[in-house]
């Protein structure tokens, strides 16, 4: 009874120790292993299947990586504004990919085969060319050698994946099934290995190793920010009529940003919690499950999710407010509140009732025009971006 007790605190409270760059690789590793399951049942005509989803959502891991890392699929950089800036392009792409069927042509496709198929060739020779790595991994041993293993499958599967991606006519789809689940399995295991090698070795987690203040959170308003602008803007032709909506990869995209949040930050959608357990890891995942599945296979999850998401943004704006309101008033002195601060707290008031605006409008459809939805969006955005620049000027202002 004590065992079970204990491991369930330990489920539920103890802080599960899963650096970033595993949490990006799990969803990849998800997102290539699910689609590859599924397209077993797209092969037998059971499922349809939109392509565009699949590579949207895979852009947008990529730049999250370069965002977030200034990890790209040929190597590791300095995480630039010049890189930020262009794994916020590649973020674009790959949103507008996913919602607007057909909008850049073979442009994603041929993206996707460069960074898997170029990418994978050109890391896998620094693997073999840097005297630090590969050679010092086997010598080594344990850990070490599971990781240069683990990472010689992925860049080998990632360069496959590359060649599969140019070949026209493709490859019959149970082949393509078989590589995506190969390529998906190595990624999730490399995550697992990489867990283990940064808690032995701290110092080589890129994470603890960046020096320029933007945190994960950081990084993850800055990509949703862009995300919320880019999709308003993009319902505004849509509410017209002048361009196609694939709800379904919306959808799939939020959920996928949900989990990246839960799994890395513990955030929620109705707010932080204390510690990031491996509880809430075990929910970022099935979070990502259902977002995968919604990007990959149209119309099975639309309505399921529209649902759940008005669910969480409606919560989501709800509850701080009535926090705020029930929380007691802070005694006054004398010294006057910054004036950041006075800007932080309209700000995220706003936000909330954005948030309540956005989850009215997916709960009850019709109660605002689709045009105004896309304003509401847009400007959800660029408060999001907003509150950004005032949470790294209050940061800059502690740092004084």
């Amino acid at each position: 009874m004590d065992t079970n007790s204990s491991w369930l605190r330990r489920f539920f409270w103890q802080a599960a120790e899963l650096p970033l760059e595993s949490v990006i690789l799990m969803i990849g590793g998800m997102a290539l292993a699910v689609t590859g399951g599924l397209l077993f049942v797209v092969a037998g005509g059971s499922l349809p299947y939109y392509e565009n989803g699949l590579f949207g959502l895979l852009l947008v891991v990529y730049s999250l990586q370069t965002i977030s890392l200034g990890k790209t699929p040929f190597g590791e950089l300095r995480r630039s504004r010049r890189l930020i800036g262009f794994g916020l392009a590649v973020s674009c792409i790959g949103i507008a990919t996913a919602c607007i069927p057909g909008l850049f042509g073979p442009l994603p496709r041929l993206l996707l085969s460069a960074c898997f198929g170029l990418g994978g060739i050109v890391q896998f020779i620094q693997l073999y060319q840097d005297e630090t790595r590969l050679r010092v991994w086997l010598k080594i041993g344990g850990d070490l050698r599971r990781l240069a293993w683990a990472c010689a499958s992925v860049y080998g599967l990632s360069a496959l994946t590359g060649l599969l991606l140019w070949l026209a006519p493709p490859l019959p789809t149970t082949v393509s099934a078989i590589l995506l689940l190969l390529f998906g399995a190595a990624a999730i295991h490399l995550a697992a290995v990489l867990r283990r090698v940064y808690h032995a070795y701290p110092a080589a987690d890129p994470t603890q190793a960046a020096k320029d203040g933007l945190t994960f959170n950081h990084c993850m308003l800055l990509f949703t920010g862009a995300f919320m602008v880019l999709l308003g803007l993009l319902l505004v032709p849509v509410s017209l009529g002048l361009l196609p909506f694939a709800a379904n990869a919306q959808l799939g995209l939020l959920m996928t940003i949900f989990a990246l949040q839960m799994l890395a930050a513990g955030n929620t959608p109705i707010g932080p919690f204390p510690r990031r357990s491996w509880f809430m890891v075990c929910l970022g995942l099935l979070f990502a499950l259902p977002g995968i599945v919604s990007c990959v296979i149209p119309c099975l999850l639309v309505a399921p999710l529209t649902f759940f998401v008005g669910v969480l943004n409606l919560l989501g704006g709800l509850l701080p407010l009535g926090l705020g309101l029930l929380r007691p008033a802070a005694p006054t002195s004398g010294n006057a509140v910054h004036p950041l601060l006075k800007k932080l707290s309209r700000t995220q008031l706003l936000l909330n009732l954005l948030s309540i605006l956005f989850g009215a409008s997916m709960l009850v459809p019709g109660i605002i025009p689709g045009l105004v939805t896309g304003v509401v969006l847009a400007l959800n955005g660029g408060m999001l971006l907003y509150l950004l620049r005032l949470l790294l000027l209050i940061a800059a202002l502690g740092a004084k």
